[in-house]
């Protein structure tokens, strides 16, 4: 049977070739996964998975607060009086002024552009007057179970509003320093000036048109001989000899 991910082996290909053809994809495979593009984009979907999380956080715990700050604004106002309903306005509108400093901060950290002194006296004049109201009638009535209930949320928000922009400002940090560790790597020319344009990859047809081309009656079919006809990478050359085995068999039954 034959491994799963593996392609199988030629016919002909004896253990060194295999060896080779199995160094020559890894060392393929690792190339690509170095790649600046490769490492910006695991960056990036990582800076979702954190975005997605924090930001279910966040929503979670100012919901949490809702009531409690609804109780705090609405006092002894009757249930469903004008007062009463009016009270469920004060915490969404901290909390949709908080949320939308964290949501402009979220694209200005992208962009490693940093906001004015204003911006960070919102968000924690938000935070604060969130767990002010919060935890008063904890406070007013003195109970520590009640105060330690009322604080973790808005707490956990804080600090999470406060953490989720560094990591943004980290993570950003991350795919420069990949792009820029990639052009470190990078083997300079001395003669010539880099080129802009990326040059094609040769196809497996093209490298099988051409040793059909090459191929003569009386020619033995190798790995080695496809290499030399073709240019193509050793890794390749067997699969090449392989094929255009099966069809010189056939073609001279």
């Amino acid at each position: 049977m034959v491994a799963f991910g593996r392609p199988p082996a030629a016919p002909d290909e004896n253990t060194a070739d295999r060896l080779a053809r199995e160094a020559a994809e890894a060392a393929e495979l690792r190339a690509h996964q170095a790649r600046p593009d490769v490492v910006a984009l695991r960056v990036e979907r990582v800076r979702a998975q954190v975005d997605r999380l924090c930001w279910a956080g966040i929503v979670l715990g100012l919901g949490f607060t809702m009531t409690n700050v609804q109780h705090f604004a609405a006092g002894d106002a009757p249930v469903w009086s004008l007062p009463w309903l009016a009270a469920w306005l004060l915490d969404p509108t901290v909390s949709l002024v908080l949320l939308a400093i964290l949501r402009a901060e979220q694209v200005t950290a992208r962009y490693r552009v940093r906001t004015g002194p204003w911006v960070r006296r919102a968000k924690w004049f938000t935070l604060a007057a969130t767990y002010v109201m919060n935890t008063w009638a904890s406070y007013a009535a003195g109970s520590l179970s009640g105060i330690v209930l009322h604080s973790v949320p808005p707490l956990v928000v804080f600090v999470a509003a406060e953490a989720v922009t560094d990591l943004r400002d980290k993570l950003t940090e991350a795919v420069s320093a990949a792009f820029t560790e990639a052009d470190r790597r990078a083997p300079a020319t001395v003669h010539e000036p880099r080129s802009r344009t990326k040059a094609r990859r040769t196809t497996f047809e093209e490298y099988l048109s051409a040793a059909r081309a090459a191929w003569t009656p009386g020619t033995t079919v190798t790995p080695s001989w496809v290499r030399e006809v073709t240019g193509c990478s050793r890794g390749l050359s067997s699969r090449l000899a392989a094929t255009l085995l099966r069809e010189v068999g056939g073609n001279e039954s």
